[in-house]
C-alpha cells in the first residue's frame, strides 16, 4: 500500500489543478490533481480549501498502479 502525509496546511501555492474528463460537470466525488515540485498533490474537488495529500513521484505511480489493479475500494 502507498503510505502519504496530509498538508494540514493548504497554501495552494500557484498549482494548476487538472481534474479527469471522466469526472462529468456534476461535481460528484472527484479528485484534483496538481503538480508540485517533483511530486504530486491530490484534493477533493468539492473541498479546494481543504487539506491536500502529498505524493513523492513513486507514491503517487504506485497509488495509479493500486488503482488500476483495483486494490482501492473506489
Amino acid at each position: 500500500m502507498v503510505h502519504f502525509e496530509v498538508a494540514r496546511e493548504n497554501d495552494q501555492l500557484d498549482r494548476a489543478w487538472r481534474k479527469s474528463s471522466y469526472s462529468g460537470s456534476t461535481g460528484g466525488d472527484c479528485v484534483e490533481v496538481a503538480a508540485d515540485h517533483g511530486a504530486k498533490a491530490v484534493r477533493d474537488s468539492k473541498n479546494p480549501e481543504g487539506d491536500v495529500l502529498n505524493l513523492r513521484r513513486d507514491a503517487w505511480a504506485a497509488l495509479v498502479t493500486e488503482i488500476k489493479q483495483g486494490a482501492h475500494d473506489l
